[in-house]
């Protein structure tokens, strides 16, 4: 039996990455330690464990069921030694030159980024904000700390992750100011007109759009198939600048109101509610749980909190 003080707790920090990462370069650069010595970690864990923690198989390197099972209660164990620790850390904001990572939709980006970097400017001057498509990252990413926090709305998320509601929103329906939908603004007439679709939820890479599956695709055309309708999608696109834009050439973009109000002021475009009954859009902020405790990005979630409560 392996007495505690006899085990080098640091390699419950490298078997937390490893887990993570099921790759010793990748473990090794997370760690920035160099790959022999994540190796000789490795081989000191499967001595200590009696147990190979990773084999290699056509699919990469796959955790035991041994390590399987440790993998939740090491986490806890370091994230309790995270509390611990980070509290006694100071975060001067005004001195930080942190570069903090957003994973953000361009409805969220668009709509909250211009406070928030006001707020930086006077706040945290010398701060660099990295924004990210949901494309450019996976939960493995966040999970990870490799993005401080992703905003967007979220149907399923690990356990593990923190999260808060950051506003909610209902739409708004963005057409031409001589749309011929205007003359009789009723649901028949904009089932009749062709619309620009537009979302995108979650992470990664979207896959292609089935114009005939309308109960997968989304708020506005779930909303339709309750009343047993069905709209005329001429365009799918997951930027809702595109799907603004679009509108001016004709198209209806039926989409959340805080992004169509970017648009309130051009003289060629209109906003009107939509003739139907919509559930209204939660947007969420989610972060991993290695961050929970970090001074810094207590300090950055908050601000980006207030900045959404205040728009």
């Amino acid at each position: 039996m392996n007495n505690i003080k006899d085990i080098d707790l640091n390699l419950l920090v490298y078997l937390d990455v490893l887990l993570r990462e099921r790759n010793v370069t990748k473990a090794a650069a997370q760690l920035n330690i160099t790959q022999p010595a994540m190796s000789n970690g490795l081989k000191r864990l499967r001595s200590l464990l009696n147990d190979p923690i990773l084999v290699r198989t056509s699919e990469g390197m796959i955790p035991t069921d041994t390590a399987q099972r440790m993998q939740e209660p090491v986490r806890q164990i370091l994230y309790s030694v995270e509390e611990m620790v980070q509290p006694a850390r100071d975060f001067e904001p005004a001195s930080t030159d942190r570069v903090f990572r957003i994973m953000a939709s361009d409805y969220a980006a668009s709509t909250l980024m211009p406070k928030l970097l006001s707020s930086l400017k006077a706040q945290a001057p010398l701060v660099t904000l990295d924004i990210m498509t949901p494309s450019d990252i996976s939960f493995h990413d966040v999970e990870n700390g490799k993005v401080d926090i992703a905003i967007n709305r979220f149907e399923k998320l690990p356990q593990s992750f923190h999260q808060k509601a950051l506003w909610e929103d209902d739409f708004s329906c963005l057409m031409r100011h001589d749309h011929s939908l205007l003359d009789n603004y009723t649901l028949e007439n904009y089932l009749k007109a062709e619309h620009v679709w537009v979302s995108k939820t979650g992470f990664g890479v979207g896959v292609g759009m089935d114009p005939h599956d309308a109960q997968k695709l989304g708020w506005v055309d779930e909303a339709l198939v309750e009343l047993g309708h069905k709209r005329d999608i001429r365009v799918f696109t997951r930027n809702y600048h595109v799907a603004m834009h679009l509108a001016r050439q004709g198209l209806i973009a039926t989409l959340p109101t805080r992004a169509a109000e970017l648009y309130q002021d051009d003289e060629e475009l209109t906003m009107r509610k939509p003739p139907f009954a919509i559930p209204n859009l939660d947007l969420a902020m989610i972060w991993s749980p290695l961050l929970q405790h970090d001074a810094g990005h207590r300090w950055f979630r908050q601000l980006v909190a207030d900045t959404a409560e205040n728009p």
